[in-house]
């Protein structure tokens, strides 16, 4: 009976959202007792309230809450994050995404609250550009569902005050999105400005010509229920219009949509196609389409569409973009996040085998990293090595659990939970990942982590007499909007779609698995669990730890450019004859040029390119020995753990990825600061991690005198004032030509901005103990056997949260406290310091040029200026370049 899904009316279609979800219990995996659910499901409680309330404490009205700093995110008032910001409009974003979550955790008292506030204090007429697709699905779905659950709660007797007010400010919304349809296509421009439209000087948009599919193919399900809801038929029209166009653009052999379009010609921009950033919530919408509005057009294209999916992108359990012309070639060799909610989307479409084994593909990943990095290889290695607290994993773990029962999926969401808290939670709500390899944070809550992630949690954990109503009278949007079913019987003054898929499109077999059908979905009660196990295996066979690496030249005959340092005079002297000159970078490298017709004589100009050539030789061997990054962890009062600075590693010294428990100690700076001769503190620096500065002579020169001076550990931080993790690659300190056995402390590397934030809790603090680890630990680990400061992380929901610490902290001032954890790794190259090396011309004559650190430049003489947290952090720049075109087409 689960094979049948062709409705018609209000009626039926509440039942089949029921009927979807009935899945034969699965009775292998442990079950979870009605105790532990409880507990869990509280937990969820306690931690969206810690989210929400430091949202409404700290940042209301702003659109979003920075969660290191404890402030609003106000957009021109914070550096431009690029696309990213254009989510932002200044209308309290977060507010408004949140509005239905209130109600579906049964907090009635805050929803109406939030209702009036976003009545009272919201404006939609900004002069602001804001993205089309993220104001849809988060802003106009967020009024509809806070609407939705509004009427709902007047139904039942609470707030006979509603007089359809946020239906109202939906309406007016979505009239000021509508000039972004101005166009020949139909499919909308990318952003609009929400008083001016897009025509015109005064708008600073409407110059676009390209959107990503998913940015035009998903507007339908809250156009549509605007449209029913007013009774207005001209936002249907709309996006339906969109969604005909991208159709009749797809590729006819293939079936596949490109990831970008240009919106006047209907040419694909970027040709490759998958189910992740980009494209995925277009394949959503169609789907939900039809649920929604029960036309059953919607289905038939997700059907087709489906089916060349599941051809030539699935791969069990791998799902990997290909060429839409060329649909048997791989576009590319890895993997986004965005992709996770597939596997939801599967169970939906009934087709579970594929979904159990993308969503443990992704749940061992996840169990690896302890989040889903933004993107991961095909080996399930970092690609990407962010995480925004994305909630599809959430999503996926949610309907599978609904679809099996099988408690496997109680125990994903319980790790789910457990990593939230470890890692992520912050005095001030959670804080995004910047690297999920070291645990460093990034000052940025989404309001989609509000908005879907604790829905998903709460409904995974939450038995019927939990709810405040029946979901399944409901759909989830995209950003898990709840909109009625029964809009299916709404005014619609739509013209029904044009059938123009032809005849062999229309075979049925395209559809035999539009609904689950039990005879096939469990021939056996083992059926989940069988096709988890050897992917399970799979992945930790693919995923091994790097290779403990080697100092460069090591084994090689010795090179003459491994000699040279750059605080020699008889050496610059020496490079001066060979026609070599010495440039320094603003990155703290040494940049050497070689010019032919400068050197003394030809024999010199012969040495000069031999000695250029042994440079660049050098410096492509240290690139081929990248190291990951490492972590240097703040445990001390106050900060307990939760602040995390990426530093480079050394490639000589104690190497911490070998080490479980890493070096911790207590810091202080060395006298003198450089390292480069015997300290005269060495009394203070014995048993201690000393602090030194960049520059003057050779790293291992550095460790060498702290290491004789008695310290257990050496943070060395970068002199070139401004430099930051965020702006240059991952610094790696190469050895000085020599054998480097000697040295037997762990030596890191921090540039300015973050060796700049431990020095500044050093002075405010006096006593600052770091743990100098592989990565960040968590704090369970770090206070094994002593009291856990701040939250516990046992479900505690007492409201004690924070403990004593947080009150110190805002004595002290909480920007101190949190924005601590501001580096970022960039996840693609990871250049050891110097690596970048080359040849071509110049004028005069011929020359070679290679960019290298061949050792320690002079160091500037001056002191960098004492500047404070706050100073610190609003400069701070975010490094978007290796995602960039991934979040630009979907965040």
């Amino acid at each position: 009976m689960l094979g049948l899904w062709m409705l018609r009316s209000a009626t039926m279609l509440p039942a089949f959202w029921m009927l979807i979800f009935l899945g034969t219990s699965i009775g292998l995996s442990e079950t979870m007792t009605r105790e532990e659910k409880s507990k869990l499901r509280n937990q969820v409680l306690e931690m969206f309230d810690h989210a929400y309330q430091n949202y409404m404490d700290h940042a209301y009205p702003a659109d979003e809450l920075m969660p290191l700093t404890c402030r609003g995110r106000v957009r021109g008032l914070e550096p431009s994050r690029g696309d990213i910001d254009d989510a932002l409009g200044k209308f309290s974003l977060t507010l408004i995404d949140t509005l239905d979550t209130l109600a579906l955790l049964n907090k009635t008292v805050e929803f109406e609250e939030a209702v009036r506030r976003v009545v009272t204090d919201v404006r939609l007429d900004n002069d602001i550009v804001v993205s089309v697709f993220e104001t849809n699905i988060r802003v106009l779905g967020g009024l509809l569902g806070g609407h939705s659950m509004a009427i709902m709660l007047k139904e039942s007797g609470g707030m006979v005050w509603y007089r359809d007010e946020l239906l109202h400010m939906a309406k007016d919304l979505g009239l000021r999105l509508l000039p972004a349809f101005n166009t020949s296509s139909g499919l909308p421009y990318p952003r609009v400005n929400l008083r001016y439209g897009v025509r015109g000087p005064e708008t600073r948009t409407g110059t676009e010509t390209d959107t990503c599919t998913a940015c035009a193919g998903t507007l339908i399900l809250e156009f549509a229920a605007l449209s029913r809801f007013t009774g207005d038929p001209i936002f249907e029209a709309h996006a339906r219009r969109a969604l005909d166009f991208l159709w009749e653009k797809r590729q006819r052999n293939s079936n596949l949509v490109g990831t970008t379009i240009n919106i006047h010609s209907g040419e694909w921009v970027r040709r490759d196609s998958g189910v992740g950033a980009g494209i995925d919530s277009y394949y959503e919408y169609l789907m939900k389409a039809y649920v929604l509005l029960g036309d059953d057009q919607y289905r038939q294209r997700f059907n087709i569409h489906y089916a060349s999916i599941m051809k030539y992108i699935s791969q069990p359990p791998l799902l990997l973009d290909v060429h839409i012309h060329k649909p048997l070639l791989p576009a590319r060799t890895w993997m986004d996040s965005l992709l996770a909610f597939f596997p939801g989307l599967q169970v939906l479409k009934g087709d579970i085998r594929p979904a159990i084994e993308t969503h443990e593909m992704l749940y061992q990943v996840t169990k690896k990293h302890n989040f889903l990095p933004e993107a991961f290889t095909t080996d399930f290695r970092v690609h990407w090595a962010q995480h925004p607290l994305r909630p599809e994993f959430a999503e996926s773990t949610y309907f599978l659990y609904k679809a099996t029962k099988d408690p496997y999926y109680l125990e994903a969401g319980r790790t789910i939970l457990e990593n939230l808290n470890r890692f992520a939670r912050v005095p001030c709500g959670f804080a995004a990942m910047k690297d999920v390899r070291t645990g460093s944070h990034e000052d940025r809550m989404d309001s989609f982590f509000l908005a879907e992630m604790f829905k998903y949690l709460f409904l995974l954990f939450a038995d019927e007499e939990d709810l405040p109503f029946n979901v399944e009278d409901y759909i989830f949007t995209t950003e898990a909007h709840l909109l009625p079913l029964s809009l299916s019987t709404a005014l619609n003054s739509t013209p029904p779609m044009v059938n123009n898929m032809g005849e062999e499109e229309m075979d049925d077999s395209n559809f035999e698995w539009t609904c689950p059908n039990n005879r096939l979905l469990f021939p056996d009660p083992a059926f989940p669990r069988n096709f988890r196990e050897p992917i399970r295996s799979a992945v930790d066979k693919s995923s091994p730890r790097p290779a403990l690496q080697r100092e460069p030249g090591m084994g090689l005959p010795p090179l003459r450019a491994q000699d040279f340092m750059a605080n020699n005079p008889e050496h610059l002297d020496l490079l001066r004859r060979m026609g070599v000159s010495l440039i320094h970078l603003k990155d703290g490298r040494v940049q050497l040029v070689q010019h032919a017709t400068q050197a003394v004589s030809n024999v010199a100009a012969e040495d000069g390119m031999r000695f250029m050539q042994e440079m660049m030789e050098l410096s492509s061997q240290q690139q081929k020995e990248q190291l990951p990054p490492r972590a240097v962890q703040i445990v001390s009062h106050p900060f307990f753990g939760r602040v995390v600075l990426t530093a480079g590693p050394a490639q000589f010294g104690v190497d911490l990825f070998k080490s479980s428990s890493g070096v911790r100690g207590f810091v202080t700076v060395a006298e003198p600061y450089n390292g480069c001769s015997e300290l005269t503190n060495g009394e203070i620096v014995a048993g201690r991690i000393a602090l030194l500065q960049r520059g003057q002579c050779m790293f291992a020169e550095k460790a060498r005198h702290i290491q004789k001076a008695g310290a257990i550990g050496g943070i060395v931080i970068d002199d070139n004032e401004g430099s930051s993790s965020d702006t240059a690659p991952l610094f790696q300190m190469a050895g000085d030509g020599r054998n480097t056995d000697d040295v037997t402390l762990p030596l890191l590397f921090l540039f300015h901005k973050e060796g700049n934030i431990l020095l500044e809790a050093l002075k405010e603090y006096r006593e600052v103990e770091v743990l100098l680890s592989d990565k960040a630990r968590d704090r369970e680990a770090i206070f094994k056997g002593k009291a856990l400061p701040g939250t516990l992380l046992d479900g505690n929901t007492d409201g004690t949260e924070e403990e004593d610490c947080s009150m110190e902290e805002k004595d002290h001032s909480s920007d101190v406290s949190e924005p601590l954890d501001q580096s970022q790794v960039t996840t693609q190259e990871q250049p050891v310091e110097g690596q970048e090396s080359g040849t071509g011309p110049a004028e005069g004559g011929a020359s070679s040029y290679v960019a290298v650190d061949v050792g320690e430049e002079p160091a500037e003489d001056e002191d960098s200026s004492s500047r404070s947290v706050d100073s610190l952090m609003a400069d701070w720049q975010e490094d978007l370049e290796a995602f960039k075109q991934m979040e630009k087409d979907e965040l």
